[in-house]
């Protein structure tokens, strides 16, 4: 394994191996992301993760804008020294609700902490996100993974412009709602699904093999205090640089939610699609509402009664709902990569 050449924050190189190495058989993974602190801690993760292939990352909105999620991409993929890695831009709005919701107020003004990295030396892709999904899923197809951290305009965009873009990826793994909780946005949803509500319906009623984990799953696994100064203090490659994007989104969990330390959104999801046995999944259709109070809701028929009559859940695929979690086992899954040399 040769050197990249490139440098981390805390000046080592870095190597070029693993999931940046094609020539390697893996599980071929799409990240698509709006980089964010806990994206920016999956996304580092899955650079370390040997059992998968990261064949692109697409950008949407979210945690900042879609043209500063594409930048933050950028700029992951050169700390892992993976500077090739295509990064394609997404959609920068909803399907139908113009200006996107952004949650700085949780990730900073970059999205990264407001750490002031550096600028990427790399570009975007020409194509667009949806084009690249299509592109891939087509390529090479039923081989495939989408991990979705974002809202999910880019997936419903390449839906609608291949149809057979939900037979041929393998599977979609979704971070988003909030199945029989409160949501963070409002009691009714969860962020991800209220950034793009129609977009998450067309999603979860497209017929793909779909994985959903919403944050009353997510905010199960946290990283305390004392946990992120255990990272500090460890020889984790991306340690120091993770700790640092850290402490503004740690000082906004204690001021939203009294919890010191930080919940671990995304790093579940990301363990829900490689470490599955680490949850249980109860299966169901669920749709999505779109209007009023209760918009970005993800409501699921649990197939508890047989229906006299069809109604808005009748005739789709049902899909996989994260049901439980072994949290002790998943944040050390979590914790082991992150502290990973």
């Amino acid at each position: 394994m040769e050197s990249s050449g490139d440098l981390n924050s805390n000046g080592r190189h870095l190597e070029i191996g693993g999931v940046c190495n094609p020539s390697l058989k893996k599980e071929k993974v799409i990240i698509d992301t709006d980089p964010g602190i806990d994206d920016s801690m999956t996304i580092l993760m899955a650079f370390q993760t040997p059992e998968i292939e990261i064949v692109g990352l697409t950008t949407i909105f979210g945690n900042v804008c879609t043209k500063d999620a594409t930048r933050n991409a950028l700029i992951l993929s050169e700390i892992a020294g993976c500077s090739g890695l295509p990064v394609a831009e997404g959609s920068a709005e909803p399907l139908k609700r113009g200006e996107p919701r952004i949650a700085d107020f949780a990730h900073g003004s970059d999205g990264l902490g407001n750490i002031s990295l550096p600028s990427p030396k790399g570009k975007k892709i020409e194509k667009g996100a949806p084009e690249f999904l299509v592109e891939k899923v087509s390529e090479y197809p039923n081989e495939v993974s989408i991990l979705a951290l974002g809202p999910l305009t880019n997936l419903a965009l390449a839906i609608k412009r291949d149809s057979s873009f939900a037979s041929k990826v393998k599977r979609i793994v979704v971070l988003g709602g909030a199945f029989f909780a409160s949501g963070n946005v409002s009691p009714a949803a969860e962020a991800n699904i209220y950034g793009d509500p129609e977009a998450a319906d067309i999603v979860f009623t497209c017929g793909a093999d779909i994985v959903v984990v919403g944050i009353n799953i997510t905010t199960q696994v946290s990283l305390k205090d004392a946990d992120l100064l255990e990272l500090r203090n460890s020889n984790g490659r991306y340690a120091q640089l993770l700790c640092d994007m850290c402490k503004f989104y740690r000082d906004w969990h204690v001021k939203s939610d009294g919890v010191y330390g930080i919940f671990l959104h995304d790093p579940v999801c990301f363990a829900a699609l490689v470490r599955p046995d680490l949850f249980s999944f109860k299966k169901g259709v669920v749709r999505v509402e779109t209007q009023g109070i209760c918009m970005g809701h993800t409501l699921m028929d649990q197939g508890l009664k047989k229906w006299n009559s069809s109604n808005p859940w009748t005739g789709y695929t049902p899909i996989s709902v994260a049901w439980t979690v072994d949290a002790p086992r998943v944040q050390a899954f979590v914790k082991e990569l992150l502290m990973k040399p």
